[in-house]
Order: C-alpha cells, then sequence, then structure tokens
C-alpha cells in the first residue's frame, strides 16, 4: 500500500516520492539477482511479464546467420516472435523434437547446431507436462559452437533452484506472476554482460534525451517508458516471502504433492497423465479421461467439485503435436506452496467419480 500511496516514478525526478521509487526498483533488481544466480543487477531489466521479455530477447539478438533454434516445449511467447521473424525478416526456424512422452531429443538438438545459427531459445520446464529440461546441457552444446542461449523460466523461477550463472545462459526471462508469487503484469529479461540486444522498445529513459535513440547503458538500454512501481513493490515483497521459505523446500513440496497425485490416479480407470515422471519435474501434471473433451472435463471439476485446472493446449501447440492431444487438448493441474495434500486427496477422488460415471 505504501509504492501505491507515495512512490513516485523511477529516474524522473529528486523529490522524495521518485527517490522512494527508485529504491524499490534498486531494491528488487539486487533480490531478483540473487535469488536467480546473477552478479549483474544492472541488467536485471523489468517488463510485463515473460511474454515481453521473450519478445525482447528473440527480437533484439544479433543475427548474422538467419537461423534459429527453437524446441518442441516452447511456449506461444517464443512461437509467435520467431514467427513474426520467418515471415518478415526470413529468418528459418528449425525445432528439437520432442517425442510421443514429450521428451526432448538433444541428439536432434547436437545435429542442428552443426550448421551456424544466430540463437538457441529453450523452455526451462514444459507448461503442458510439467517436465524439466536438462538447461545446463543445452547451454554447453550451444556454447560448444559459439550460440547464445534464451531461457524461458516463466515456470521455474520461484519454484525450482535456479542459478542463470552456473547454467551459463546468456539470456533469462521470467514472469512475476506464477511461481514468484508477485502481481500479474510484472516480469524481467536477464542479459549476461558481453551480449547486446537491441531494445523491442525505445523512448523516454530519464537520462540521455538528447539522444536521438535508445541510451546504450544498461539497465535503461531495455526498459523505455514509465516503470510499474507498484507492480515491482509487489515483487519485491514477493521475493523476500520466497527467500524466507527457501526455494528448495517449495521445491520439495511440489515434487511431493506430483508423486502423491500421479499415486492416486493410476487406478482411475480411462485417465491418462502426460510426460515422464522419471525426469525432473516441476509442479504440473496433465490429464486426459479417455476421449473426453479436456474443456468437458475441467468443467466438470470446477462445477461439481470447485476444481481449478486449465484445459486446451496451454498456448503450446507444438508440445500438443507432438504428444498427439492436439484436438483433444489436456487438462492441466498446477501444484504449488499453498496446495494442500487434501487437495490433491479431494483432485483423484473428483477424477475418480467422474471417471466412474461415464
Amino acid at each position: 500500500m505504501r509504492a501505491f500511496a507515495q512512490s513516485g516514478s523511477y529516474g524522473r525526478g529528486a523529490g522524495d516520492e521518485d527517490l522512494d521509487a527508485g529504491r524499490i526498483v534498486f531494491r528488487t533488481r539486487e533480490k531478483l539477482s540473487r535469488l536467480l544466480g546473477f552478479s549483474h543487477p544492472e541488467r536485471v531489466c523489468f517488463a510485463s511479464g515473460a511474454t515481453q521479455a521473450l519478445n525482447t530477447a528473440i527480437m533484439g539478438m544479433p543475427r548474422r546467420y538467419g537461423r534459429a533454434i527453437a524446441t518442441d516445449w516452447d511456449h506461444n511467447s517464443t512461437l509467435r516472435p520467431l514467427a513474426r521473424l520467418a515471415d518478415e525478416q526470413g529468418v528459418r526456424v528449425e525445432y528439437v523434437p520432442a517425442d510421443s512422452d514429450g521428451a526432448l531429443d538433444y541428439g536432434a538438438l547436437s545435429a542442428l547446431l552443426d550448421e551456424p545459427c544466430d540463437f538457441v531459445t529453450c523452455t526451462h520446464a514444459s507448461n503442458v507436462t510439467g517436465m524439466v529440461c536438462d538447461a545446463g546441457r543445452v547451454v554447453a552444446m550451444a556454447h560448444a559452437h559459439g550460440v547464445p542461449v534464451i531461457l524461458d523460466a516463466a515456470q521455474t523461477a520461484g519454484s525450482l533452484p535456479l542459478s542463470m550463472e552456473e547454467l551459463g545462459t546468456d539470456v533469462l526471462c521470467i514472469t512475476g506472476h506464477k511461481a514468484l508469487m508477485g502481481p500479474t503484469g510484472t516480469g524481467a529479461i536477464l542479459v549476461a554482460p558481453g551480449l547486446e540486444l537491441a531494445p523491442l522498445v525505445e523512448g523516454g529513459s530519464g537520462m540521455a534525451s538528447a539522444e536521438r535513440r535508445q541510451p546504450a547503458a544498461w539497465p535503461e538500454h531495455l526498459e523505455a517508458g514509465t516503470l510499474n512501481i507498484q507492480g515491482i513493490a509487489g515483487l519485491e515483497a514477493a521475493v523476500d516471502w520466497l527467500a524466507e521459505q527457501g526455494i528448495e523446500s517449495i521445491a520439495a513440496h511440489e515434487e511431493a504433492l506430483v508423486g502423491r497425485f500421479r499415486a492416486g490416479i493410476e487406478g482411475v480407470s480411462g485417465l491418462k497423465a502426460y510426460g515422464r515422471f522419471d525426469l525432473p519435474h516441476s509442479g504440473i501434471v496433465s490429464v486426459n479421461l479417455r476421449d473426453v473433451d479436456s474443456a468437458v472435463l475441467a468443467d466438470e471439476l470446477a462445477e461439481r467439485f470447485g476444481i481449478a485446472t486449465r484445459a486446451g493446449l496451454h498456448c503450446a501447440p507444438r508440445m500438443h503435436a507432438a504428444l498427439g492431444t492436439l484436438e483433444q487438448g489436456c487438462v492441466r493441474f498446477s501444484f504449488g506452496w499453498f496446495t494442500s495434500e487434501n487437495d490433491i486427496d479431494a483432485a483423484v477422488a473428483a477424477l475418480a467419480e467422474i471417471a466412474g460415471g461415464l
């Protein structure tokens, strides 16, 4: 509430309110840097979410070869700007395939990297299956060919231990409203030193106003316009809370919930869960019940049992094509810190009751 009542505009004045806004922004950059294992808070640039961050990364990457590599796991926040590059600039985009269980083919990535490309973009955890990719392996393979990597950590920042510098990724894109537990309309792009991105948006920055183009200094280079001070203040509070709980504790809790849910639904007739559970996993499980449309099943869960899920294609059409669910979609259960074992048991019971009635 203090941010709503008393904070001004970051970088725009010397009054108490504007200085207070500056302190909020500075502290939040530093806290995100610590949380995400990145020692350059000045290169933590705020965005409206992972969508804006990914668009900034993809559209701003230096291009020498006119070729990019993505994966079947990627969200439309990656796929659509890549399609725009293909349509408008002739960039050739090739994809690392996922098999029918949703697992990425790292051998195919190796083969794709034999030809020069401008960058690799990869989703850290699928928002359909919850499976976590071997990001360190992806980065090592790409860097062996001198190729930078953009990592979409929308699903993992805040729920899994994550160090940008240990992974070695060149760009990390996050959103505030998912596992970071911050407000909607917040997010950030973290850019490793030595990589210069062209800004997606240019405009006022509160500095170097006589220059024709966006200033080269970071973080203003990627932060044209007025920052969402109140949203950033909420994100700071969320990061403080996460630090108190410990990301390891959150990850362990989600892992236990996924295990309990998987064990519970094994006996539900006609229910199929997607993905491989012998691989690292986040707090997501997606299912289908025989040939029931995913929207129908989600409505049943909501209307009869008060259970909130997400049905459809989850903005990830290539993953659904790999899983064979492009027509039916699937029903996604998302588990987090505030999900209890009783919630898991209630969901299992509801699925069993629905299955038994069909």
